[in-house]
């Protein structure tokens, strides 16, 4: 499975975890896709996708009664809402409004700009201006993106989290050379202060620490960018 589809599967693992729900997964290979999946799960043929309702089958195996819901973010609103005493989306309307923005923002900003640099084809100074523009949301004295509580928002941003760390640590990235650790640097940075601290504890939770393989990323990292490693 590709990094890229890895980041989508992480946000929904997180919610699942974060809301105590049990579940099965079942890892298919998009480069050869089996019969069952585009015929009786997603015929788009993309992953993830939740599988809900039916009988306890197989999840190679999948029930026709069973509902099957396609698209990471649309996913992350089916678990608020299956479990919405999770609070991974508020009750409150003006701070559900505020997760979703929080989550059009990072789409928009973090997993736009930030994996368009560590492909090569972004500015650093870009970079950094929408990550301050994720700072400017997060609020002060709280500990989450939103409100008081862990919600979806937070879900949805905290792999990106993971992977600048990795990149800013390590330097691997399709940029010129020293960018990688020139940006960590910078966010070391008294500017970048409550960013850095709300990633730290987005980073420590043990739902996120149960779901992520640094290991396994950095090795991704390495394959993609073979010949920029620094």
């Amino acid at each position: 499975m590709s990094e890229q589809l890895t980041l989508y599967l992480h946000k929904i693992q997180l919610a699942l975890a974060e809301a105590n729900a049990p579940y099965k997964a079942y890892q298919v290979d998009l480069r050869n896709k089996p019969e069952w999946f585009t015929s009786k799960v997603n015929p788009v043929g993309q992953v993830p996708v939740l599988t809900y309702g039916g009988p306890n089958v197989n999840p190679d195996d999948p029930s026709s009664l069973s509902a099957k819901i396609a698209e990471s973010n649309v996913i992350l609103e089916f678990l608020a809402d299956l479990y919405p005493d999770s609070g991974l989306l508020p009750k409150d309307p003006v701070l559900r409004a505020k997760v979703r923005f929080f989550i059009d923002a990072t789409i928009k900003h973090i997993e736009g700009t930030y994996l368009a640099f560590v492909q090569g084809n972004e500015s650093f100074d870009n970079v950094l201006k929408a990550i301050e523009f994720i700072q400017e949301l997060l609020e002060e004295g709280s500990d989450f993106a939103v409100g008081e509580h862990y919600t979806i928002a937070d879900a949805c941003i905290s792999p990106h989290l993971a992977r600048l760390k990795i990149v800013t640590e390590t330097g691997i990235g399709n940029f010129p050379a020293g960018m990688g650790y020139k940006l960590g640097e910078e966010l070391e940075g008294l500017k970048f202060a409550k960013f850095r601290k709300y990633a730290q504890r987005m980073l420590g939770r043990p739902g996120f620490k149960q779901i992520h393989d640094e290991e396994a990323v950095i090795g991704y990292f390495k394959r993609r960018f073979t010949n920029r490693i620094q």
